[in-house]
């Protein structure tokens, strides 16, 4: 765990260790309690949906979106509530994510879910639509480097 913390954002990391403390059964629960965290897009961005862009990997309707204040970042995801599961990891990625630098998020490891057990909880398609929508954020944060770097 020791390579994953390191690679991790300090708040992505806390929600991991929490997880990594629930049973099998929490672990489900507590995704959807972050499925209810998810916040409202804002205004800004809830009125220029077409600044958004879809996850087309996913099968849910996931569409994200961020922003760079002093070069720290802000994901905007927006997932139907239908979905909880997926709403819930998009939930916990936006707050573990949370002010993190583009650097920080590419660092992340793909697969740093397995470390949280979301695999005993999540069938293999919808884990590979979660790993899907970090490799997005992963593109936004890349072309916020490529922004403040060009």
């Amino acid at each position: 765990m020791s390579d994953l913390s390191s690679a991790l954002p300090p708040r992505l990391h806390a929600i991991v260790v929490e997880f990594q403390a629930a049973d099998r059964a929490e672990k489900l629960e507590l995704l959807l309690e972050y499925s209810d965290r998810l916040p409202p897009l804002p205004e800004h961005v809830r009125n220029n949906r077409a600044a958004m862009e879809q996850v087309h990997e996913c099968a849910t309707p996931v569409y994200a979106a961020v922003e760079s204040h002093d070069g720290r970042l802000t994901f905007h995801i927006d997932v139907p509530e239908e979905s909880p599961t997926v709403r819930g990891y998009a939930a916990l990625l936006r707050d573990g994510l949370e002010g993190a630098t583009p650097e920080e998020v590419l660092a992340i490891p793909g697969d740093f879910f397995y470390a949280m057990g979301l695999h005993q909880v999540l069938s293999p398609q919808r884990l590979n639509g979660i790993s899907y929508l970090l490799a997005y954020l992963k593109r936004l944060a890349t072309r916020e480097l490529a922004k403040r770097n060009g």
